[in-house]
Protein backbone atom coordinates (compact mmCIF):
# COMPACT_ATOMS: atom_id res chain seq x y z
CA UNK A 1 0.00 0.00 0.00
CA UNK A 2 1.32 3.54 -0.82
CA UNK A 3 2.18 5.68 1.74
CA UNK A 4 0.23 8.70 0.57
CA UNK A 5 -2.15 11.85 2.07
CA UNK A 6 -3.15 13.23 -1.27
CA UNK A 7 -6.62 12.45 -2.76
CA UNK A 8 -7.76 9.86 -5.69
CA UNK A 9 -9.65 12.18 -8.24
CA UNK A 10 -11.49 10.16 -10.62
CA UNK A 11 -12.29 11.27 -14.59
CA UNK A 12 -14.31 9.88 -16.49
CA UNK A 13 -14.66 9.09 -20.18
CA UNK A 14 -16.80 11.82 -21.20
CA UNK A 15 -15.06 14.44 -18.78
CA UNK A 16 -11.42 14.75 -20.57
CA UNK A 17 -11.26 18.45 -19.75
CA UNK A 18 -8.07 19.94 -18.58
CA UNK A 19 -9.68 22.55 -16.05
CA UNK A 20 -12.27 20.02 -14.89
CA UNK A 21 -13.98 20.69 -11.64
CA UNK A 22 -12.46 18.01 -10.06
CA UNK A 23 -8.49 19.07 -11.52
CA UNK A 24 -8.61 22.70 -10.94
CA UNK A 25 -6.98 22.63 -7.75
CA UNK A 26 -5.05 19.31 -8.22
CA UNK A 27 -1.98 19.22 -6.07
CA UNK A 28 0.67 17.28 -8.03
CA UNK A 29 2.58 16.21 -5.34
CA UNK A 30 0.14 14.02 -3.69
CA UNK A 31 -2.71 13.80 -5.74
CA UNK A 32 -3.36 10.60 -7.79
CA UNK A 33 -5.47 11.03 -11.04
CA UNK A 34 -7.40 7.69 -12.28
CA UNK A 35 -8.98 6.72 -15.22
CA UNK A 36 -10.02 3.64 -15.91
CA UNK A 37 -11.80 1.62 -18.31
CA UNK A 38 -14.48 -0.81 -17.53
CA UNK A 39 -16.48 -3.57 -18.96
CA UNK A 40 -19.55 -2.57 -17.76
CA UNK A 41 -19.38 0.59 -18.98
CA UNK A 42 -18.80 -1.14 -22.52
CA UNK A 43 -21.36 -3.76 -21.90
CA UNK A 44 -24.58 -2.07 -19.90
CA UNK A 45 -25.44 -1.18 -23.69
CA UNK A 46 -23.57 -2.71 -26.27
CA UNK A 47 -22.22 0.57 -27.58
CA UNK A 48 -21.12 0.76 -31.39
CA UNK A 49 -17.45 -0.50 -31.91
CA UNK A 50 -16.32 3.12 -32.90
CA UNK A 51 -17.78 4.82 -29.87
CA UNK A 52 -15.97 2.09 -27.79
CA UNK A 53 -12.78 3.09 -29.76
CA UNK A 54 -12.80 6.85 -30.19
CA UNK A 55 -13.75 7.05 -25.95
CA UNK A 56 -10.92 4.72 -25.06
CA UNK A 57 -8.30 6.03 -27.45
CA UNK A 58 -9.34 10.35 -26.40
CA UNK A 59 -8.72 8.62 -22.51
CA UNK A 60 -5.37 7.35 -22.93
CA UNK A 61 -4.70 10.19 -25.13
CA UNK A 62 -6.01 12.44 -22.23
CA UNK A 63 -3.76 10.33 -19.38
CA UNK A 64 -0.72 11.31 -21.55
CA UNK A 65 -0.98 14.88 -21.50
CA UNK A 66 -1.61 14.76 -17.90
CA UNK A 67 1.43 12.80 -17.42
CA UNK A 68 2.90 15.46 -19.54
CA UNK A 69 2.03 18.04 -16.85
CA UNK A 70 3.77 16.35 -14.04
CA UNK A 71 0.66 14.77 -12.80
CA UNK A 72 0.73 11.10 -11.12
CA UNK A 73 -1.62 8.82 -13.51
CA UNK A 74 -3.32 5.32 -12.55
CA UNK A 75 -4.73 4.33 -15.79
CA UNK A 76 -6.63 0.82 -15.77
CA UNK A 77 -7.02 -0.16 -19.51
CA UNK A 78 -9.56 -2.87 -20.75
CA UNK A 79 -7.04 -6.12 -21.04
CA UNK A 80 -5.50 -5.39 -17.79
CA UNK A 81 -5.25 -8.78 -15.87
CA UNK A 82 -6.00 -7.28 -12.75
CA UNK A 83 -9.09 -5.36 -13.97
CA UNK A 84 -12.32 -5.90 -11.94
CA UNK A 85 -14.68 -4.70 -14.70
CA UNK A 86 -17.04 -2.17 -12.82
CA UNK A 87 -15.97 2.08 -11.74
CA UNK A 88 -16.95 0.78 -7.81
CA UNK A 89 -14.67 -2.33 -7.88
CA UNK A 90 -12.01 -0.07 -9.42
CA UNK A 91 -11.81 2.88 -7.46
CA UNK A 92 -11.52 0.35 -4.37
CA UNK A 93 -8.92 -1.36 -5.60
CA UNK A 94 -7.25 2.63 -6.26
CA UNK A 95 -8.16 3.09 -2.71
CA UNK A 96 -6.26 0.12 -1.44
CA UNK A 97 -3.47 1.22 -3.30
CA UNK A 98 -2.94 4.79 -3.00
CA UNK A 99 -4.71 5.21 0.55
CA UNK A 100 -6.00 8.48 -0.59
CA UNK A 101 -7.45 10.86 2.07
CA UNK A 102 -10.25 11.70 0.01
CA UNK A 103 -12.28 10.80 -3.31
CA UNK A 104 -12.81 13.89 -5.50
CA UNK A 105 -15.29 13.60 -8.42
CA UNK A 106 -16.90 16.01 -11.05
CA UNK A 107 -20.73 15.04 -11.25
CA UNK A 108 -21.10 12.24 -13.64
CA UNK A 109 -23.73 12.88 -16.65
CA UNK A 110 -25.85 10.21 -15.83
CA UNK A 111 -28.37 9.04 -13.70
CA UNK A 112 -27.35 5.69 -13.07
CA UNK A 113 -23.76 6.66 -12.46
CA UNK A 114 -24.54 9.06 -9.93
CA UNK A 115 -26.70 6.98 -8.10
CA UNK A 116 -23.60 4.37 -7.89
CA UNK A 117 -21.35 6.87 -6.98
CA UNK A 118 -23.48 8.28 -3.96
CA UNK A 119 -23.08 5.07 -2.07
CA UNK A 120 -19.31 4.94 -2.18
CA UNK A 121 -18.71 6.91 0.89
CA UNK A 122 -20.59 4.02 2.60
CA UNK A 123 -19.73 1.16 0.61
CA UNK A 124 -15.85 2.20 -0.14
CA UNK A 125 -15.21 3.86 3.62
CA UNK A 126 -13.91 6.89 1.74
CA UNK A 127 -14.87 10.70 2.17
CA UNK A 128 -16.21 11.40 -1.39
CA UNK A 129 -16.42 14.97 -2.81
CA UNK A 130 -19.10 15.07 -5.72
CA UNK A 131 -18.58 18.53 -7.54
CA UNK A 132 -20.99 20.33 -10.21
CA UNK A 133 -19.80 20.24 -13.96
CA UNK A 134 -18.98 23.77 -14.36
CA UNK A 135 -18.62 22.91 -18.04
CA UNK A 136 -22.22 22.95 -18.33
CA UNK A 137 -23.98 26.85 -18.26
CA UNK A 138 -27.22 25.92 -16.07
CA UNK A 139 -27.12 24.09 -12.85
CA UNK A 140 -29.69 21.83 -12.41
CA UNK A 141 -30.94 24.30 -9.13
CA UNK A 142 -31.03 27.46 -11.59
CA UNK A 143 -32.85 25.05 -14.18
CA UNK A 144 -35.38 23.80 -11.50
CA UNK A 145 -36.02 27.43 -10.45
CA UNK A 146 -36.76 28.67 -14.38
CA UNK A 147 -38.92 25.16 -14.53
CA UNK A 148 -40.86 25.52 -11.26
CA UNK A 149 -44.55 26.25 -11.66
CA UNK A 150 -44.37 25.46 -16.04
CA UNK A 151 -46.64 22.90 -16.57
CA UNK A 152 -44.89 22.41 -19.85
CA UNK A 153 -41.25 23.42 -20.42
CA UNK A 154 -41.05 24.87 -23.79
CA UNK A 155 -37.02 25.73 -24.97
CA UNK A 156 -37.92 28.79 -26.41
CA UNK A 157 -38.13 30.58 -23.74
CA UNK A 158 -35.02 29.03 -21.76
CA UNK A 159 -33.48 29.90 -25.16
CA UNK A 160 -34.13 33.80 -24.87
CA UNK A 161 -33.36 33.57 -21.07
CA UNK A 162 -29.46 31.83 -21.43
CA UNK A 163 -28.92 34.49 -24.73
CA UNK A 164 -29.58 37.55 -22.03
CA UNK A 165 -27.63 35.82 -19.20
CA UNK A 166 -24.73 35.02 -21.24
CA UNK A 167 -25.11 38.11 -23.83
CA UNK A 168 -24.75 35.83 -27.09
CA UNK A 169 -25.94 38.16 -29.99
CA UNK A 170 -27.51 40.96 -28.21
CA UNK A 171 -27.96 44.46 -28.43
CA UNK A 172 -28.36 45.38 -25.15
CA UNK A 173 -31.96 43.53 -23.79
CA UNK A 174 -33.06 42.79 -27.36
CA UNK A 175 -31.43 40.31 -29.87
CA UNK A 176 -29.49 41.38 -32.93
CA UNK A 177 -31.23 41.65 -36.09
CA UNK A 178 -34.50 41.85 -33.49
CA UNK A 179 -35.22 37.89 -33.97
CA UNK A 180 -34.60 35.40 -31.49
CA UNK A 181 -35.02 32.27 -33.94
CA UNK A 182 -34.09 32.54 -37.74
CA UNK A 183 -35.60 28.79 -38.40
CA UNK A 184 -37.36 29.74 -41.36
CA UNK A 185 -34.31 30.44 -42.97
CA UNK A 186 -33.27 27.61 -42.22
CA UNK A 187 -35.20 24.68 -44.36
CA UNK A 188 -33.87 24.66 -47.76
CA UNK A 189 -34.24 21.94 -49.39
CA UNK A 190 -30.61 20.23 -50.59
CA UNK A 191 -28.81 22.02 -53.49
CA UNK A 192 -27.28 19.43 -55.39
CA UNK A 193 -25.14 21.42 -57.20
CA UNK A 194 -23.29 22.25 -53.86
CA UNK A 195 -20.09 20.22 -53.08
CA UNK A 196 -20.44 19.37 -49.65
CA UNK A 197 -16.29 20.27 -47.83
CA UNK A 198 -14.86 16.76 -46.86
CA UNK A 199 -15.03 16.53 -43.05
CA UNK A 200 -11.67 16.14 -40.63
CA UNK A 201 -9.85 13.36 -40.82
CA UNK A 202 -7.29 12.22 -37.85
CA UNK A 203 -5.16 9.27 -38.86
CA UNK A 204 -5.05 6.73 -36.22
CA UNK A 205 -1.33 7.42 -33.87
CA UNK A 206 0.06 4.42 -32.07
CA UNK A 207 -2.49 4.60 -29.16
CA UNK A 208 -5.38 4.64 -31.50
CA UNK A 209 -4.39 1.42 -33.27
CA UNK A 210 -3.59 -0.13 -30.03
CA UNK A 211 -7.28 0.85 -29.20
CA UNK A 212 -8.70 -0.12 -32.60
CA UNK A 213 -6.59 -4.06 -32.02
CA UNK A 214 -8.39 -4.21 -28.44
CA UNK A 215 -11.91 -2.96 -29.52
CA UNK A 216 -11.76 -5.43 -32.77
CA UNK A 217 -11.23 -8.02 -30.23
CA UNK A 218 -12.99 -7.57 -27.10
CA UNK A 219 -16.08 -5.83 -28.60
CA UNK A 220 -16.53 -8.10 -32.10
CA UNK A 221 -20.29 -8.57 -31.58
CA UNK A 222 -20.75 -4.92 -30.71
CA UNK A 223 -22.77 -3.10 -33.51
CA UNK A 224 -21.02 -0.50 -36.38
CA UNK A 225 -17.93 -0.80 -38.47
CA UNK A 226 -14.11 0.46 -37.01
CA UNK A 227 -12.79 0.75 -41.19
CA UNK A 228 -11.26 3.98 -41.95
CA UNK A 229 -11.60 5.18 -37.97
CA UNK A 230 -10.64 8.92 -38.42
CA UNK A 231 -12.03 10.81 -35.65
CA UNK A 232 -9.99 13.19 -33.54
CA UNK A 233 -9.08 12.22 -30.26
CA UNK A 234 -7.11 15.26 -28.51
CA UNK A 235 -8.21 18.10 -27.82
CA UNK A 236 -6.45 19.51 -30.25
CA UNK A 237 -7.69 17.64 -32.98
CA UNK A 238 -11.39 18.77 -31.78
CA UNK A 239 -10.46 22.52 -32.01
CA UNK A 240 -9.02 21.53 -35.94
CA UNK A 241 -12.32 20.08 -36.39
CA UNK A 242 -14.48 23.49 -34.97
CA UNK A 243 -11.55 25.42 -36.88
CA UNK A 244 -12.57 23.86 -40.39
CA UNK A 245 -16.26 23.57 -39.53
CA UNK A 246 -16.37 27.26 -38.62
CA UNK A 247 -14.21 27.91 -42.04
CA UNK A 248 -15.84 25.61 -44.31
CA UNK A 249 -19.25 24.99 -43.04
CA UNK A 250 -20.75 27.23 -41.66
CA UNK A 251 -21.92 30.07 -43.42
CA UNK A 252 -24.07 27.31 -45.38
CA UNK A 253 -25.13 25.31 -42.17
CA UNK A 254 -28.34 27.21 -41.39
CA UNK A 255 -29.51 26.98 -44.77
CA UNK A 256 -28.78 23.02 -45.20
CA UNK A 257 -28.96 21.95 -41.33
CA UNK A 258 -31.85 20.01 -42.17
CA UNK A 259 -31.06 19.05 -46.19
CA UNK A 260 -30.19 15.65 -46.63
CA UNK A 261 -28.79 13.95 -49.78
CA UNK A 262 -27.88 10.22 -50.55
CA UNK A 263 -24.61 8.92 -49.33
CA UNK A 264 -23.54 12.10 -48.38
CA UNK A 265 -23.68 11.58 -44.28
CA UNK A 266 -22.13 14.77 -43.27
CA UNK A 267 -23.49 17.62 -45.01
CA UNK A 268 -22.52 21.30 -43.34
CA UNK A 269 -23.15 19.89 -39.70
CA UNK A 270 -19.78 20.52 -37.09
CA UNK A 271 -19.56 17.35 -36.62
CA UNK A 272 -18.13 18.27 -32.79
CA UNK A 273 -21.03 16.71 -30.70
CA UNK A 274 -18.05 13.61 -30.03
CA UNK A 275 -15.68 16.21 -28.72
CA UNK A 276 -17.99 18.62 -27.00
CA UNK A 277 -19.64 15.45 -24.68
CA UNK A 278 -16.63 13.72 -24.53
CA UNK A 279 -15.25 17.35 -22.98
CA UNK A 280 -12.51 18.03 -25.53
CA UNK A 281 -14.67 20.74 -26.18
CA UNK A 282 -16.56 23.06 -24.24
CA UNK A 283 -19.91 24.96 -25.12
CA UNK A 284 -19.18 28.51 -24.13
CA UNK A 285 -15.92 28.32 -25.69
CA UNK A 286 -17.41 27.16 -29.16
CA UNK A 287 -20.79 29.54 -28.69
CA UNK A 288 -17.98 32.60 -28.89
CA UNK A 289 -15.76 31.04 -30.92
CA UNK A 290 -18.93 30.60 -33.95
CA UNK A 291 -20.59 34.14 -32.52
CA UNK A 292 -17.11 36.02 -33.24
CA UNK A 293 -17.38 34.63 -37.31
CA UNK A 294 -21.23 36.85 -37.33
CA UNK A 295 -19.37 39.86 -35.76
CA UNK A 296 -16.46 39.53 -38.20
CA UNK A 297 -18.81 39.22 -41.30
CA UNK A 298 -17.92 35.49 -42.17
CA UNK A 299 -21.46 33.88 -41.56
CA UNK A 300 -24.53 34.77 -42.03
CA UNK A 301 -26.95 35.56 -38.62
CA UNK A 302 -29.35 32.57 -39.85
CA UNK A 303 -26.75 30.24 -39.57
CA UNK A 304 -24.97 31.65 -36.10
CA UNK A 305 -28.18 31.89 -34.46
CA UNK A 306 -29.27 28.35 -35.79
CA UNK A 307 -25.76 26.79 -34.81
CA UNK A 308 -25.51 28.43 -31.10
CA UNK A 309 -29.01 27.71 -30.44
CA UNK A 310 -28.61 23.98 -30.68
CA UNK A 311 -25.61 24.64 -27.75
CA UNK A 312 -26.43 27.28 -25.95
CA UNK A 313 -30.62 26.47 -25.66
CA UNK A 314 -31.44 22.81 -26.60
CA UNK A 315 -28.41 21.14 -25.29
CA UNK A 316 -28.79 23.00 -21.73
CA UNK A 317 -32.39 22.61 -22.16
CA UNK A 318 -32.36 18.83 -22.42
CA UNK A 319 -29.47 18.26 -19.07
CA UNK A 320 -32.32 20.40 -17.80
CA UNK A 321 -34.97 17.92 -18.33
CA UNK A 322 -32.67 14.87 -17.55
CA UNK A 323 -31.98 15.62 -14.02
CA UNK A 324 -35.31 17.32 -13.13
CA UNK A 325 -37.32 14.53 -14.30
CA UNK A 326 -35.12 11.44 -13.60
CA UNK A 327 -35.29 7.97 -12.95
CA UNK A 328 -39.27 8.37 -13.72
CA UNK A 329 -39.03 9.64 -17.00
CA UNK A 330 -36.80 6.73 -18.03
CA UNK A 331 -40.58 4.97 -17.73
CA UNK A 332 -42.84 6.93 -20.06
CA UNK A 333 -44.90 5.78 -22.18
CA UNK A 334 -47.67 8.06 -23.00
CA UNK A 335 -49.18 6.38 -26.12
CA UNK A 336 -49.05 2.81 -24.99
CA UNK A 337 -46.24 2.06 -28.22
CA UNK A 338 -45.07 -1.49 -27.66
CA UNK A 339 -43.86 -3.10 -30.93
CA UNK A 340 -40.28 -4.79 -30.92
CA UNK A 341 -37.49 -2.75 -32.90
CA UNK A 342 -37.51 -4.83 -36.16
CA UNK A 343 -34.25 -6.15 -37.26
CA UNK A 344 -33.67 -3.66 -39.90
CA UNK A 345 -32.45 -1.38 -37.21
CA UNK A 346 -29.38 -3.10 -36.62
CA UNK A 347 -29.34 -4.34 -40.25
CA UNK A 348 -30.35 -1.27 -42.24
CA UNK A 349 -31.65 -4.34 -45.04
CA UNK A 350 -34.53 -2.46 -45.97
CA UNK A 351 -36.61 -0.95 -49.59
CA UNK A 352 -36.86 2.12 -48.05
CA UNK A 353 -34.00 4.55 -48.90
CA UNK A 354 -33.97 6.71 -46.30
CA UNK A 355 -34.17 3.64 -43.67
CA UNK A 356 -31.44 2.34 -45.60
CA UNK A 357 -29.04 5.15 -45.92
CA UNK A 358 -29.59 6.56 -42.34
CA UNK A 359 -29.09 3.14 -40.38
CA UNK A 360 -25.83 2.12 -42.93
CA UNK A 361 -24.45 5.82 -42.02
CA UNK A 362 -24.89 5.23 -38.38
CA UNK A 363 -23.53 2.10 -39.09
CA UNK A 364 -20.29 3.19 -40.95
CA UNK A 365 -19.77 6.44 -38.85
CA UNK A 366 -21.42 6.04 -35.16
CA UNK A 367 -23.26 9.44 -37.01
CA UNK A 368 -26.58 10.65 -38.24
CA UNK A 369 -27.45 14.42 -37.92
CA UNK A 370 -30.16 16.03 -36.29
CA UNK A 371 -32.86 15.34 -38.97
CA UNK A 372 -31.93 11.46 -40.07
CA UNK A 373 -31.92 10.71 -36.29
CA UNK A 374 -35.70 12.96 -35.74
CA UNK A 375 -37.53 12.77 -39.34
CA UNK A 376 -36.45 9.81 -40.78
CA UNK A 377 -35.64 7.36 -37.74
CA UNK A 378 -37.42 9.12 -35.08
CA UNK A 379 -40.52 9.19 -37.23
CA UNK A 380 -40.79 5.36 -37.98
CA UNK A 381 -40.30 4.68 -34.91
CA UNK A 382 -42.77 6.85 -33.74
CA UNK A 383 -45.29 6.15 -36.49
CA UNK A 384 -45.03 2.07 -36.18
CA UNK A 385 -45.56 2.35 -32.38
CA UNK A 386 -41.74 1.16 -31.56
CA UNK A 387 -41.00 0.58 -27.71
CA UNK A 388 -39.12 3.59 -26.40
CA UNK A 389 -37.01 1.51 -24.09
CA UNK A 390 -36.05 -0.17 -27.05
CA UNK A 391 -35.65 3.10 -29.32
CA UNK A 392 -33.85 4.46 -26.13
CA UNK A 393 -31.40 1.87 -26.19
CA UNK A 394 -30.93 1.42 -29.67
CA UNK A 395 -30.05 5.43 -29.77
CA UNK A 396 -27.71 5.30 -27.36
CA UNK A 397 -25.63 2.33 -28.62
CA UNK A 398 -25.53 3.60 -32.16
CA UNK A 399 -24.18 7.38 -31.92
CA UNK A 400 -20.63 8.02 -30.80
CA UNK A 401 -22.23 11.61 -28.97
CA UNK A 402 -24.77 9.72 -27.41
CA UNK A 403 -24.72 9.49 -23.25
CA UNK A 404 -28.08 8.73 -21.40
CA UNK A 405 -28.50 12.56 -20.36
CA UNK A 406 -28.66 14.00 -23.73
CA UNK A 407 -29.94 10.89 -25.50
CA UNK A 408 -32.99 10.46 -23.35
CA UNK A 409 -35.07 13.33 -23.04
CA UNK A 410 -34.57 14.02 -27.18
CA UNK A 411 -35.81 10.30 -28.03
CA UNK A 412 -38.67 10.37 -25.33
CA UNK A 413 -39.36 13.67 -25.35
CA UNK A 414 -39.14 15.25 -29.04
CA UNK A 415 -39.12 11.36 -31.03
CA UNK A 416 -41.81 9.43 -29.36
CA UNK A 417 -43.70 12.01 -27.80
CA UNK A 418 -43.48 9.37 -24.52
CA UNK A 419 -43.93 11.92 -22.18
CA UNK A 420 -47.01 12.82 -23.18
CA UNK A 421 -45.72 17.00 -24.42
CA UNK A 422 -43.66 17.92 -21.57
CA UNK A 423 -41.04 18.21 -23.81
CA UNK A 424 -42.27 18.66 -27.31
CA UNK A 425 -45.69 20.65 -28.21
CA UNK A 426 -46.67 17.55 -30.72
CA UNK A 427 -45.64 14.46 -31.72
CA UNK A 428 -43.09 15.53 -34.51
CA UNK A 429 -44.68 13.08 -37.26
CA UNK A 430 -44.96 13.55 -40.84
CA UNK A 431 -45.36 11.74 -44.03
CA UNK A 432 -43.07 10.68 -46.94
CA UNK A 433 -43.74 14.98 -48.29
CA UNK A 434 -41.48 15.75 -46.07
CA UNK A 435 -38.18 13.74 -46.28
CA UNK A 436 -38.83 14.37 -50.27
CA UNK A 437 -38.69 17.96 -49.89
CA UNK A 438 -35.93 18.06 -47.40
CA UNK A 439 -33.78 14.64 -49.37
CA UNK A 440 -33.06 13.55 -52.98
CA UNK A 441 -33.73 9.99 -50.96
CA UNK A 442 -37.02 8.91 -52.58
CA UNK A 443 -35.42 9.41 -55.79
CA UNK A 444 -34.33 5.86 -55.73
CA UNK A 445 -36.50 4.39 -53.63
CA UNK A 446 -38.94 1.22 -54.88
CA UNK A 447 -41.53 2.53 -53.03
CA UNK A 448 -43.24 6.23 -54.39
CA UNK A 449 -43.83 9.00 -52.79
CA UNK A 450 -46.15 10.36 -54.59
CA UNK A 451 -48.78 7.36 -54.26
CA UNK A 452 -50.63 7.28 -50.94
CA UNK A 453 -51.86 4.01 -50.62
CA UNK A 454 -51.29 0.23 -52.12
CA UNK A 455 -48.01 -1.65 -51.84
CA UNK A 456 -46.10 1.00 -54.10
CA UNK A 457 -46.81 3.75 -51.94
CA UNK A 458 -44.12 5.10 -49.41
CA UNK A 459 -45.03 3.94 -46.31
CA UNK A 460 -45.21 7.07 -44.23
CA UNK A 461 -47.54 8.38 -45.99
CA UNK A 462 -50.58 6.27 -44.84
CA UNK A 463 -48.30 5.19 -41.38
CA UNK A 464 -48.81 8.70 -40.75
CA UNK A 465 -52.65 9.13 -40.89
CA UNK A 466 -52.77 5.57 -39.20
CA UNK A 467 -50.91 6.52 -36.54
CA UNK A 468 -53.26 9.83 -35.68
CA UNK A 469 -56.44 7.56 -36.07
CA UNK A 470 -55.34 5.07 -33.75
CA UNK A 471 -54.29 7.68 -31.40
CA UNK A 472 -56.59 9.87 -31.32
CA UNK A 473 -57.72 9.63 -27.75
CA UNK A 474 -54.21 10.87 -26.72
CA UNK A 475 -53.73 13.24 -29.40
CA UNK A 476 -57.01 14.30 -30.51
CA UNK A 477 -57.01 17.56 -28.22
CA UNK A 478 -53.46 18.56 -28.88
CA UNK A 479 -53.87 22.50 -30.53
CA UNK A 480 -50.95 21.34 -32.91
CA UNK A 481 -52.90 18.90 -34.63
CA UNK A 482 -55.74 20.23 -35.17
CA UNK A 483 -55.49 20.89 -38.31
CA UNK A 484 -54.45 17.52 -39.16
CA UNK A 485 -57.40 15.89 -37.47
CA UNK A 486 -60.22 18.49 -39.27
CA UNK A 487 -57.95 16.46 -42.27
CA UNK A 488 -58.77 13.04 -41.23
CA UNK A 489 -62.28 13.58 -40.06
CA UNK A 490 -62.79 14.55 -44.00
CA UNK A 491 -61.60 11.62 -45.56
CA UNK A 492 -63.97 9.11 -47.08
CA UNK A 493 -64.94 6.39 -45.37
CA UNK A 494 -63.01 4.33 -47.92
CA UNK A 495 -59.78 6.03 -47.64
CA UNK A 496 -59.68 5.51 -43.97
CA UNK A 497 -60.33 1.97 -44.27
CA UNK A 498 -57.37 1.68 -47.11
CA UNK A 499 -55.05 3.45 -44.92
CA UNK A 500 -55.82 0.82 -41.89
CA UNK A 501 -55.71 -2.26 -44.66
CA UNK A 502 -52.19 -0.86 -45.79
CA UNK A 503 -50.81 -0.45 -42.49
CA UNK A 504 -51.66 -3.90 -41.08
CA UNK A 505 -50.53 -5.30 -44.46
CA UNK A 506 -47.06 -3.28 -43.87
CA UNK A 507 -46.82 -4.13 -39.95
CA UNK A 508 -47.40 -7.61 -41.28
CA UNK A 509 -44.30 -7.06 -43.28
CA UNK A 510 -42.31 -5.46 -40.63
CA UNK A 511 -42.78 -8.50 -38.63
CA UNK A 512 -41.46 -10.92 -41.61
CA UNK A 513 -38.29 -8.71 -42.23
CA UNK A 514 -39.43 -7.78 -45.95
CA UNK A 515 -40.23 -3.81 -45.67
Amino acid sequence: MADTSGALRLVLADQLTHDLASLCDINMADDVVMLCEVQDEVTYVRHHKRKVAFLFSAMRHFAEELRRKGITVHYVTLDDSKNTGSFTSEVGRAITLFAPDRLILTEPGEYRVRAAMDEWRQVLDVDVEIRDDDRFLCTHDEFSIWAEGRKQLRMDFFYRDMRRRFDILMQGDTPIGDKWNYDADNRESPDLTQVVPAPYRCPPDDITKEVLTLVAARCADHFGSLEDFDFAVTRKGALEVLAKFIDERLPLFGKFQDAMIEDEPWMYHSHIGFYLNAGLLTPLEVIKAVEQEYHNGNAPLNAVEGFIRQILGWREFIRGIYWLKMPGYAALNYLEASRPLPALFWTGDTRMNCMRQSISQTARYAYAHHIQRLMVLGNFALLTGLDPVMVNEWYLVVYADAYEWVELPNVSGMVLFADGGYLASKPYAAGGAYINRMSNYCKNCVYKVTAKSGKEACPFNYLYWDFLARNREKLGNNARLGMMYRSLDKMADEKITQVKADALDFFADLDKGVV
